[in-house]
């Protein structure tokens, strides 16, 4: 039987994504701050790990938001953004909400992107790491 298909995030999913990011922030030692945002890029549930960088709130949450405005991993994007690349600019747009480093991942429902993650407070390979281990949780 196929796997019901999903149209949007659920609080319940958003916790369940959030408890697995975190689960792998306690792991690898670093406290992260964690957001989760539906299909259209608006918060669902955020939490702050205790130590994580006040700093980071924000950009967690801009994470998710580009994850899903772009329907691409915020890794992917840094890529194209560089100076003489396709989107090199695009940080500047969407009135600065725009982050161009790892951490935010698109959630999909199928082929269909229905949410986002965003994760800072370590290095981007850390930020990834976790919010790749949120997003298995969906």
């Amino acid at each position: 039987m196929a796997k019901e298909q999903k149209t949007g995030v659920t609080l319940e999913d958003a916790r369940r994504i959030i408890a697995a990011a975190e689960k792998k922030a306690q792991e690898i030692g670093q406290p992260m701050n964690i957001a989760v945002a539906d299909e259209g890029a608006n918060l669902v549930a955020f939490i702050r790990m205790e130590n994580a960088w006040i700093g980071s709130i924000d950009i967690s949450q801009k994470k998710a938001f580009t994850s899903r405005a772009f329907d691409i991993s915020t890794k992917d994007l840094a890529t194209h953004s560089q100076s003489g690349d396709q989107f090199f600019g695009i940080h500047a747009s969407n009135n600065g909400k725009v982050m161009i480093f790892a951490g935010g991942i698109p959630l999909k429902s199928g082929d269909k992107v229905v949410g986002a993650i965003g994760v800072s407070g370590g290095s981007g390979d850390q930020d990834h790491a976790v919010a790749e281990a949120g997003a298995a949780a969906f």
